[in-house]
């Protein structure tokens, strides 16, 4: 297998091939949700870009396998190692448990998966369920004496590596105590960027979760769940990682700082990184009240779809900034693309010779550092090429593994009136322009024509009578 795809690694800061470390076989890790609330659309475009990231892989011939925390225990309210944990609050919010709170908003996670087309990862893990990993981890950290006991709690000693910040290329005094100014410094702390790897019962006493450990009942810090996990399941080396620009620092920095102090060599190649979804406001946030998520713009008329589709027309690696407007357009685009691929017969024979040059092209577009918005282009390219429909449907079919739009389903029956207001209106027009060309009236007929076409809609005389068919407006 020829390694083709290029990525740009936020460990090396440039675009560069990616090649895994055994020939053929991808070793992937994808941060999960913290399950305290819904999923925003912020939160999915990672999802939905690292959907595509995985789907290319397996497209180029490669054998992934994917595996994904779920992070039900641990994850504190603000960046640093202070504040309430986020399960504790969305159970207070909600009058149950953490773990029904937890089940609840896994179980909302997926449906929106599944609504955007994002594969099920092969390993879905929950915190909850690696104590024994987590503990035996921070053990060997202590015996290593890269970690320290303070306070009841035990913490990370980041002092202890020659190249803390490797994510990030930042001197330590350019960098606030946990990413935010309104953190709270910890005083248990040797250096300010030290992380908790486990909390006692000195700590936070309405703690809902705690666990028997050789330092007392406590509970796990967020950074080691996935250092464990993916270790648990990838081994000791792992290809590419994947997450959000907000975990670079620190969850990203802390992961490396602990993993490899654990295992004594290099963890991970790869560092996979999606910008943030913005909107007038700045970025999109949980913590700023109302929160847009798939339900919301389901309920405003879209199909998710077309939000993945929003997504695809932008580098994963530049903010992208939503509106309605922009949503609105693309919705016009993404049915117009489904009815086009739609009227396609697929009758005849592949040209294999023009369905090889064509992929290749969709290939090339996503070998170039995952490059959605040129993929999509060549798929126009392809349904305006002067190949038969067969062709382009097998290729519409075939590019649909990655964008994962639907392209070739049946396209789905509407319960509203607007189809069928258009059919009459249409056949209304049909009818005046019959009876203009009747009575040789051919500037009418022609104006009709032409209003016709300007909403969309393309008539043919056959000798069965006019045909219509909605087409794609440039």
């Amino acid at each position: 297998m020829e390694d083709r795809l290029t990525v740009y690694n936020t460990l090396t800061r440039r675009v560069e091939r990616f090649v895994p470390n055994v020939p053929g076989k991808v070793a992937m890790y994808t941060c999960g949700p913290t399950v305290y609330h819904f999923a925003h659309i912020g939160n999915l475009r990672s999802y939905i870009q690292e959907d595509v990231l995985e789907k290319t892989l397996r497209y180029l011939g490669y054998d992934v396998k994917r595996v994904m925390n779920i992070t039900d225990v641990g994850h504190l309210s603000d960046d640093g190692d202070n504040g309430e944990d986020k399960m504790v609050k969305g159970a207070q919010r909600e009058h149950k448990t953490v773990m029904e709170i937890a089940k609840y908003y896994t179980d909302a996670f997926f449906e929106d998966c599944k609504k955007l087309n994002i594969k099920m990862p092969d390993v879905v893990e929950p915190a909850t369920n690696c104590i024994p990993e987590f503990i035996h981890m921070i053990e060997v950290l202590l015996e290593k004496g890269y970690a320290y006991r303070a306070g009841e709690n035990v913490y990370f000693d980041t002092s202890k590596l020659k190249e803390y910040y490797v994510l990030t290329n930042h001197s330590e005094d350019s960098l606030l105590e946990g990413v935010r100014d309104d953190v709270d410094v910890d005083p248990n702390k040797k250096n300010k960027n030290d992380f908790v790897l486990w909390f006692t019962k000195s700590k936070f006493e309405d703690q809902a979760l705690k666990w028997d450990s050789p330092w007392g009942v406590g509970y796990p810090g967020w950074h080691i769940e996935c250092s464990c996990i993916s270790m648990k399941h990838l081994g000791e080396y792992m290809d590419i990682h994947c997450g959000g620009v907000d975990n670079i620092f620190p969850h990203h920095t802390n992961e490396i700082a602990q993993s490899e102090s654990y295992i004594g060599h290099k963890w991970c190649n790869y560092w996979f990184h999606v910008n943030h979804l913005n909107d007038k406001n700045g970025k999109m946030s949980k913590s700023k009240g109302g929160i847009l998520t798939v339900s919301v713009i389901e309920e405003k008329g879209y199909d998710p779809l077309v939000y993945r589709m929003f997504c695809l027309q932008s580098h994963y690696r530049k903010p992208l900034e939503f509106s309605y407007d922009v949503m609105d357009q693309v919705k016009v685009s993404y049915e117009k693309l489904r009815r086009r691929i739609s009227s396609l017969s697929g009758e005849g024979t592949v040209d294999e010779t023009v369905f090889a040059q064509y992929r290749t092209q969709f290939e090339d577009a996503l070998c170039n550092d995952i490059n959605t918005a040129s993929a999509v282009t060549v798929l126009y390219d392809v349904l305006k090429a002067d190949t038969n429909d067969a062709t382009k449907k097998a290729l519409a079919k075939s590019f649909d593994e990655v964008l994962g739009l639907d392209l070739t389903e049946p396209l789905p029956q509407k319960e509203d009136s607007t189809d069928g207001e258009l059919a009459a209106w249409v056949e209304e027009m049909i009818a005046k322009r019959a009876e203009a060309k009747k009575a040789k009236d051919f500037a009418t007929a022609d104006a009709i024509r032409a209003e016709l076409l300007s909403r969309g809609v393309q008539i043919k005389d056959t000798r069965e009578g006019v045909v219509w068919e909605l087409i794609e407006q440039n």
